[in-house]
């Protein structure tokens, strides 16, 4: 089974995004913006993900684009079935996202809401 596996996919090592500096957040806030131009749903608006949802998008993936892509895929899928069109925190938490992340999002959750840790670029300049 595992040479089959192994044999159907390229392991590419990735860094997680950080939000621990400027730098960090302002590549979170760039894939973030490339990522609403892709989405296609009827009520998705500018700055839908990369303003409303920058927090919660971060520790929902903790910064790992696999999960940060799973979740809004799953979540678009969503948003056509129910009719709402468009991603909110409400729709996103009924999406379930991999374990690895779902394990380690309740410290992110806590830092995030004290705002202790942010994921928005503090200058507007990189948007």
């Amino acid at each position: 089974m595992l040479a089959q596996t192994g044999r159907r996919t390229t392991r590419l090592d990735v860094r997680p995004f950080t939000i621990t500096n400027e730098v960090g957040r302002r590549e979170w806030n760039q894939m973030l913006l490339a990522l609403e131009q892709r989405i296609v749903l009827a009520d998705k608006y500018p700055g839908m993900l990369a303003h409303d949802l920058s927090d919660y998008l971060f520790s929902r993936s903790t910064g790992h684009i696999g999960s940060l892509m799973t979740l809004i895929n799953r979540g678009c899928q969503r948003a056509v079935r129910s009719g709402s069109e468009r991603l909110d925190k409400d729709l996103l938490d009924r999406v379930k996202n991999d374990e690895a992340s779902e394990n380690a999002r309740r410290e992110l959750e806590a830092a995030l809401e004290a705002r202790r840790l942010t994921s928005r670029p503090r200058s507007r300049k990189a948007s």
